[in-house]
């Protein structure tokens, strides 16, 4: 039986896509072996391009490879291979590079790489396509929550991503594509979906009369499904119909991933952000009325060219007042080929540093303020994982839609159930809890417990 080994790099979508690679592989009979133990016969290398950091990643991952078993074929694909295919083939012993689309070829251009030993080069201009790539995933590792794309690329140019030019413009997965599989993954016992894409809010941008809030409407029939997660949305497309669709679906769950990037108006304009703080306030605002004790993550670039002190502590401030449940801190990195790399007034990386853990800290409080508030109260937790506690009793965790992890009693059986789990003690990572009950349904607590 041939052999395949994957490694990914970057974004959840990234992972998606290996795992849909993977499919492919399965179905022409390889088994899939550990990259980093086995000798394997091809190597699939998923790269990220998002920071230069991820492309010097990218290329020690693709030696580590070659280094491993240099008869081998050694495809790379991903968004570092979409930009830069001439760069990665002058890796000796690199033999495809394929990029963000037509991956559907991925097993015919491995046998012709096995028949002819020639290096080849399938990526083609990403700015050209129009049509979404349609590849499934009918099944996951992990047993409790299925990822489905439904959406590819984007159309916002942010002054510090690269993403557009890695991933192309929006492109939505037609509405019957995304609901078939959504069933298939019912069936196939998943009580969870999490919508994802490049930029998931962007769905439907080029369908005519249909949106996302019109998925989520589809979706919310699909018997068997107890929640729909969305992986992130911007607040630019929360429109008044989202907003209803969030307060009268029992099945979405209380957490939204939304990125702020910048708490000042003056950087929000120079990361050419379509928002400003007063209007990602206020539907934040609509958000939480509509959707009482909602879970608002987030994501912070630190740094960005031009911030000052002052800047810095306008967004501390917006920050500590809109009180997210998490935010995910980044210190702003240089991206080759975006016009943030070009600006003027890079901030000193020692002060880049030092704001960091201010906002690291800052997370770290408002998510014991956000798990404090479920002591006591209700949840309904798919367990993810079992183990042993110290006492010698059997552990279960998951997450609750509200994204809190809650650890209780319990054994192996219970995973993937739905279990109704009352919170006894709050942390900053992970809940304690006591098991009440194993539930059919979990929308008696769903959205307005």
């Amino acid at each position: 039986m041939p052999s395949v080994a994957f490694y990914t790099l970057g974004c959840k979508v990234n992972f998606y896509d290996t795992e849909a690679m993977w499919q492919l592989f399965k179905n022409e009979g390889y088994e899939q072996v550990d990259f980093d133990t086995d000798d394997a016969d091809v190597y699939v290398i998923n790269t990220c391009t998002v920071t230069n950091t991820g492309d010097k990643k990218s290329r020690q991952i693709i030696r580590r490879a070659i280094r491993r078993n240099p008869d081998a074929v050694i495809a790379v694909t991903g968004c570092y291979a979409q930009t830069s295919p001439a760069e990665i083939l002058d890796i000796e012993g690199v033999d495809l590079v394929i990029g963000t689309q037509d991956r559907d070829k991925l097993m015919s251009l491995i046998a012709e790489v096995q028949r002819t030993r020639k290096p080849v080069n399938a990526v083609r201009n990403i700015m050209k396509t129009r049509a979404f790539e349609e590849l499934d995933v009918p099944t996951f590792a992990e047993k409790t929550r299925a990822f489905l794309k439904i959406q590819e690329g984007c159309n916002n140019f942010c002054t510090f991503c690269i993403i557009p030019w890695s991933r192309g413009l929006s492109r939505s997965r037609e509405p019957a594509s995304v609901l078939k599989q959504a069933r298939q993954l019912v069936e196939a016992g998943y009580k969870e979906i999490v919508l994802t894409g490049i930029h998931t809010g962007g769905y439907g941008d080029d369908l005519e009369n249909y949106r996302l809030s019109d998925l989520l409407v589809d979706l919310n029939k699909i018997e068997g499904l107890e929640r729909i997660r969305i992986s992130s949305i911007e607040a630019s497309q929360i429109d008044d119909r989202m907003i209803e669709v969030l307060n009268l679906s029992p099945k979405m769950c209380r957490h939204l991933h939304i990125p702020l990037q910048a708490g000042d108006d003056a950087i929000l304009k120079r990361m050419r952000r379509k928002y400003t703080t007063e209007e990602f306030a206020d539907k934040i605002a609509r958000i939480k009325q509509a959707m009482p004790d909602v879970a608002i993550t987030t994501d912070v670039i630190v740094g960005f060219p031009g911030e000052t002190d002052e800047q810095f502590e306008n967004g501390y401030r917006f920050m500590e007042k809109i009180g997210f449940a998490e935010m995910h801190v980044f210190p702003y990195s240089k991206r080759t080929g975006t016009p943030a790399a070009r600006m003027e007034d890079q901030v000193d990386e020692e002060i880049k540093h030092e704001r960091v853990h201010k906002l690291i800290d800052l997370s770290e409080k408002m998510q014991a303020e956000y798990a404090h508030r479920w002591v006591g109260r209700e949840l309904v937790v798919i367990p993810e994982r079992s183990g042993k506690a110290r006492e010698g009793s059997g552990t279960v965790a998951g997450h609750a839609d509200n994204y809190l992890l809650v650890a209780f009693e319990g054994d192996e059986s219970l995973v993937g159930k739905l279990c109704r789990v009352r919170v006894t003690e709050a942390g900053v990572n992970e809940c304690k809890g006591e098991l009440l009950e194993v539930l059919e349904d979990a929308r008696p607590l769903a959205l307005h417990a």
